[in-house]
């Protein structure tokens, strides 16, 4: 009877190892849903994605509200969204999302059809077709020509792609775009040249007005709340590989131009390599992010509250 016993723990051990194994299984196999932005926002990305081992799940976008959407209705767990759009979301979920990392230093640029503008002050009385009213560049480019005192005249388009085209096909001689159109425009139209940086300029004004810290960051990668704490080692993983991807990027131009052409954030490696440098891919987390980005998300404020959700990201967005 004692082996009977004997015989049936065994047996019992036997048929539930499976289960165990596969519950460990199953919890060593989470994947991370992550979104992303086409374009610029999307770049940082690329090569852990290219070289996932199954431990993410891209969903790459076309449309800020997409992303909105997905990480609302949770959908996705992290996302590389517009440095405002990360706000609102913090804003509209009531503190659901975290900041993560800022992954691109600012991405605009004045083109113009000519060689007399040189700096800031050379934009007076001229007038500047751009793209993204109600949005970071309008409120950027309004706080250096206010800072600068110049008086200059914003013209807007509904998208970026038509301003170039209308820089391509010679029908303005000042735009405000982002990569990767700017490439585009120096590739189709070589009467085009970069007249500013709107990156350098904005670092200007702000030590000017005396938060040098700021930095004209144009993308941020959230987390949602309740997936950081309910997984904070994937998180960390996650976090880990970003960095390595951005560091992948910039040290290797066309590779990564090629991976980012693949996963469609740009459709053209061609344009990406020449883009790529212009988009200043970076990784600043932790207390260097929320000195970075706090007086970036003030001056939004104070410009239209509307473009952050109502208010600046108090000290909880960050997650350090």
């Amino acid at each position: 009877m004692k082996n009977m016993f004997k015989i049936l723990a065994v047996l019992l051990l036997v048929v539930s190892l499976p289960f165990v194994c596969t519950a460990e299984n199953t919890a060593e196999k989470t994947v991370v849903r992550v979104a992303a932005l086409q374009g610029p926002t999307g770049m940082s990305v690329a090569h852990m994605m290219t070289e996932n081992d199954g431990a993410y799940e891209l969903s790459l976008v076309a449309a800020p509200a997409e992303v909105n959407a997905l990480v609302i209705s949770g959908q996705v767990d992290i996302a590389s969204v517009p440095i405002n759009v990360g706000a609102v979301l913090y804003n509209k979920t009531e503190g659901g999302v975290k900041a993560l990392a800022l992954t691109t230093r600012g991405m605009l640029y004045v083109l113009e059809k000519g060689d007399t503008i040189h700096s800031v002050q050379d934009l007076e009385g001229k007038t500047i077709l751009y793209a993204g009213q109600g949005a970071t560049p309008e409120y950027v480019t309004e706080y250096i020509l206010s800072t600068f005192k110049v008086n200059a005249t914003l013209e807007t388009e509904a998208e970026h792609a038509a301003v170039a085209s209308k820089a391509i096909e010679g029908l303005a001689d000042v735009v405000l775009l982002p990569e990767p159109m700017v490439t585009n425009v120096l590739m189709k139209n070589p009467d085009f040249r970069v007249a500013l940086d709107i990156t350098e300029a904005f670092a200007v004004a702000a030590e000017m007005n005396g938060t040098a810290d700021a930095q004209l960051s144009m993308s941020v990668v959230i987390v949602r709340k309740e997936f950081a704490e309910a997984h904070p080692e994937l998180v960390e993983a996650f976090m880990k590989d970003l960095e390595a991807s951005i560091a992948y990027a910039n040290e290797n131009v066309a590779a990564a131009a090629q991976e980012i052409a693949n996963l469609g954030i740009i459709a053209a490696a061609k344009v990406a390599e020449k883009a790529l440098p212009s988009c200043r891919l970076v990784f600043v987390s932790g207390e260097d992010m929320q000195a970075q980005a706090a007086p970036l998300y003030e001056i939004l404020f104070n410009a239209n509250p509307a473009s952050v959700g109502g208010k600046a990201p108090d000290d909880a967005y960050y997650l350090k």
